[in-house]
């Protein structure tokens, strides 16, 4: 155990563990429901948009051909799940069409299920339902990455309670983890009552629950993020997100601004009493293709970081925390100690900075060798 890694001197009680094992030497114990007994190891439930973007580090603007591929926070994450071998599933609403397909053609290829993608006639215009868009710039140098939204009318933002029984989902089929978070929370009322009735059902089947932060300030006021948050948080068992995002979520009652990730570990830890496991990451962003990535997790007084990537070099950062996400809950799932599963999940994302998309193109293999300190020289 490399004690660095503990930003805090005092001595750190694990959970559920005796008070002189190390806080990261041990998985976090979580009731999660056993294998045999479900269907689905972890179901995010979210929007999936096509993605497009011009070649390199082109400007929208003055493109002449566009690069398409898809990608959404959820879905990422459920992608990024699949990559490692889990049964992952999705679950969204897509109108009938072939920009639906795209998306849909995308997540066999990975193996994810997604039976439970309601599919709806498309109007022929767009008008009443589409398939989300998003063009996406990736930033080199002086210059940052630019996400452009048209997402307007989509089928997932009108997604509504019934359109999925979850009862099904929860009680037959079974899952073990459900994984949500702020995007689709506040695409819509609709949005924020269909994960209302999902995280109700989960709870009530015994499945646990993973909630990313995710605030983007072209859905929501940092105020009304919060509200639907808060909300959501106070029913979730692990939460992800970033030192900004918690500090928002508290809102009034956070921290003095020059306290550290620890404190409001700390304090989000005491607002919400119920949550199992806080995890995020940090990132210091030098120029748009060079950045330093490191992440922690800790619940209460408890802490601990990983491993740091500095100077990382950035081919595509869009859809990285949503991997970091699949990571953390691959090693929850997996029952490794805290400390292996932060080094797993910042493996991953550092890795999935490397290559063009929002989606995983990793096997768990190269991740544990890049976790277990593999250099970048070339195999042969």
């Amino acid at each position: 155990m490399n004690p660095s890694r503990l930003t805090d001197p005092r001595p750190l009680e694990p959970l559920g563990m005796s008070p002189e094992l190390d806080f990261l030497d041990q998985p976090l114990s979580l009731p999660l429901r056993v294998t045999a007994s479900t269907r689905h190891d972890l179901m995010a439930l979210g929007e999936c948009m096509v993605r497009l973007s011009p070649p390199g580090h082109g400007r929208l603007e003055f493109a002449r051909s566009l690069e398409i591929d898809v990608g959404g926070g959820e879905y990422n994450a459920a992608y990024a799940a699949a990559r490692l071998g889990w049964r992952a599933a999705f679950a969204s609403k897509l109108p009938d069409n072939p920009l639906a397909d795209i998306i849909l053609n995308h997540a066999r290829a990975a193996g994810m299920d997604v039976s439970h993608v309601a599919l709806e006639p498309h109007d022929g215009l767009g008008r009443a339902n589409r398939v989300g868009l998003y063009f996406a710039e990736i930033g080199v140098g002086v210059r940052g990455g630019m996400a452009l939204f048209d997402r307007g009318h989509s089928s997932a933002s009108q997604m509504t309670p019934s359109d999925v029984d979850w009862t099904n989902v929860f009680q037959r089929e079974g899952v073990r983890l459900l994984h949500s978070g702020g995007i689709f929370a506040v695409l819509s009322e609709s949005t924020r009552a269909t994960l209302q009735t999902a995280v109700a059902a989960a709870r009530s089947a015994g499945t646990l629950v993973s909630y990313d932060l995710n605030f983007r300030a072209s859905l929501a006021t940092p105020e009304r993020a919060a509200e639907i948050n808060r909300e959501f948080v106070e029913q979730s068992d692990v939460l992800i997100g970033s030192p900004e995002g918690f500090r928002a979520l508290l809102h009034s009652a956070a921290p003095d601004p020059q306290s550290g990730t620890a404190e409001l570990v700390a304090a989000v830890s005491q607002a919400f009493p119920k949550l199992k496991l806080i995890a995020g990451t940090e990132r210091t962003v030098h120029q748009g293709n060079r950045h330093d990535l490191s992440g922690f997790v800790g619940i209460g007084p408890r802490f601990g970081r990983g491993r740091e990537y500095r100077d990382l070099e950035i081919v595509d950062r869009v859809g990285t925390g949503d991997v970091f996400s699949a990571g953390l809950l691959h090693g929850l799932l997996s029952g490794l100690p805290l400390g292996r599963t932060l080094d797993f999940a910042l493996a991953y994302a550092a890795l999935v900075h490397t290559t063009r998309g929002d989606t995983s193109q990793f096997r768990a293999a190269e991740i544990q060798a890049l976790a277990d300190g593999a250099s970048a020289s070339m195999r042969r």
